[in-house]
């Protein structure tokens, strides 16, 4: 009797999704109360919804990933027929809302915590990635597409971290490249322009990918990365590190030694380990050895070429003064 009910009710999951498309899609979100005045409620489960968010809700959080600001909460009046992901080929995708579906597909693939997915076409924001059955490709936020592979891993692990092996990386011309390295990183074996080409024995295709393999695996595991470095390859192992930074949160490798800043460069968050460097909150960073700096990217370019020392300017109340991080 349970399984005559189950497929009755798989049927009726099908049927609803499949059998207008996209615009089946609409009216799901629609019944589902998924998108509420310009506000992201997603049902993932029957009780179940994710909502992407940069103020903590007001609703029962069962989880909550800080770098991507995804919450997961209760929803006590519950909707029968919840998004899944989609873990099959989709022939296509469209951003929908309760009012439209925009076609198009994946421009640029999710790489990291801090490039986002983007489009082929202009989207709604905020909106949902769905295929024509309504199964879930992805978020869409202000900052772009967080992808499936992040979703279903926020939904599945109990307890939010990343790893991290000390490095970030782009795609160039069907090539991976480390953009970024974290020198505060106890032996890191990375440079910046080093070719990413085989991570544990197996060929690196894509930034996207590799990135996933290094966040999603166990904070402590070992690996071996192969590189090539001035036409010559290398093979290093490394043990993973939990993720400090990335996403919605500060990502200049600073936040390896405690310290965390806003966009503006101003300090918000101080560990007890630096505590050290007698900085308050509200100091603003002004030069990075001897150079002028106005975002964390820079930060982070002059962080991964430093050799020693690294001499940082701040200002507080217009005094400014040095401190040396080592």
């Amino acid at each position: 009797m349970f399984r005559l009910f189950l497929a009755l009710t798989l049927l009726f999951f099908n049927l609803y999704a499949c059998k207008g498309g996209y615009n089946s899609c609409k009216q799901k979100i629609k019944d589902s109360h998924s998108i509420i005045n310009g506000k992201l409620y997603l049902s993932v489960a029957k009780h179940k919804r994710i909502i992407y968010s940069l103020k903590k809700p007001r609703a029962k959080i069962l989880k909550y990933d800080p770098f991507l600001s995804l919450y997961l909460v209760e929803d006590k009046k519950g909707f029968q027929y919840p998004f899944v992901i989609n873990y099959h080929l989709a022939l296509g995708v469209a951003g929908v809302d309760a009012k439209r579906a925009i076609e198009g597909r994946i421009k640029k693939h999710q790489i990291g915590l801090n490039k986002l997915a983007t489009f082929s076409e202009p989207l709604q924001i905020p909106s949902v990635l769905l295929t024509s059955c309504c199964s879930l490709e992805g978020i869409v936020t202000p900052r772009g597409i967080i992808e499936k592979e992040y979703i279903d891993h926020f939904l599945k692990t109990q307890k939010v971290e990343y790893s991290d092996i000390g490095i970030r990386i782009d795609d160039k011309e069907n090539k991976i490249f480390v953009v970024a390295i974290n020198p505060f990183l106890k032996a890191n074996p990375f440079l910046v322009g080093d070719e990413i080409v085989e991570y544990d024995g197996k060929r690196v295709k894509s930034a996207a990918k590799l990135m996933r393999d290094i966040l999603f695996c166990k904070v402590g595991s070992h690996h071996r990365v192969k590189i090539k470095r001035d036409s010559k390859m290398k093979s290093f192992k490394v043990v993973t590190t939990k993720r400090m930074g990335g996403g919605e949160r500060s990502d200049t490798f600073m936040e390896f030694l405690g310290l965390h800043f806003d966009k503006n460069l101003k300090i918000v968050k101080i560990e007890p380990k630096a505590q050290k460097y007698q900085l308050k909150l509200g100091d603003k960073l002004l030069q990075a050895n001897q150079e002028d700096i106005k975002t964390q990217t820079q930060l982070t370019k002059i962080i991964s070429q430093r050799e020693k020392e690294l001499y940082l300017l701040f200002e507080r109340n217009d005094f400014e003064f040095f401190v040396k991080v080592k």
